[in-house]
């Protein structure tokens, strides 16, 4: 069936998005063209919005409005407990879980080869630099049950090594190949209650 120009881009763009497929992105854009102005003109400039108004956090790296953002700035959080995550979307699932109350640091991305991934070493310098000046008492290193997920960890370990604190990584109740951020509350919880110690500070 032959489609209009416009109604065939949009179709692209959408199938850009993660786990949008040809069909799903005609759904979107069907269902655009069914709404009135209303909804369209307000999803327009809400995305431009977004780009306009959104920054990484200078601490933590998470997207946000002010800086620092509202989990940096909480002095309710827990500061003796850092969890250092792939991206903001892992964040988000774990905060969404309520299953963790202190900071966190994100990576912005995975050590991945294959894929032509990386992460600079001026990332793990910034990590080591925050986690010396903050003192926590645990690092919990939580990167994805997977290959590119363990050369992360790997990475990460090696960059807060020189700090004197205890470190831990998310125990594998996580399915394998599985990501952080399509996990249930009640897996990550499993997960984050039963991380597996890594090291022990030698101090007494």
């Amino acid at each position: 069936m032959p489609i209009s120009g416009p109604i065939e881009k949009l179709m692209k763009l959408f199938s850009k998005f993660p786990g949008v497929g040809d069909k799903t992105s005609r759904r979107f854009a069907l269902f655009l063209l069914q709404q009135p102005h209303a909804f369209t003109e307000e999803l327009t400039s809400t995305i431009s919005l977004m780009r306009d108004l959104t920054f990484s956090c200078s601490i933590c790296g998470n997207l946000t409005t002010e800086d620092p953002c509202p989990v940096c700035s909480d002095p309710f959080r827990d500061r003796k407990l850092l969890c250092v995550v792939e991206n903001v979307e892992d964040m988000i699932s774990i905060e969404q879980a309520g299953i963790f109350a202190g900071l966190y640091f994100i990576l912005g991305g995975k050590v991945s080869p294959l894929d032509g991934e990386d992460i600079g070493a001026e990332m793990f310098s910034k990590l080591r630099k925050y986690a010396e000046e903050r003192s926590f008492e645990e690092i919990i290193i939580a990167t994805n049950p997977s290959i590119e997920g363990d050369l992360t960890f790997y990475a990460v370990l090696d960059a807060v090594k020189p700090v004197s604190t205890r470190i831990s990584r998310l125990a594998f109740g996580l399915p394998l190949g599985g990501s952080i951020g399509y996990a249930d509350r009640v897996t990550l919880h499993a997960s984050l209650e039963s991380r597996v110690e890594v090291r022990i500070s030698d101090k007494n």
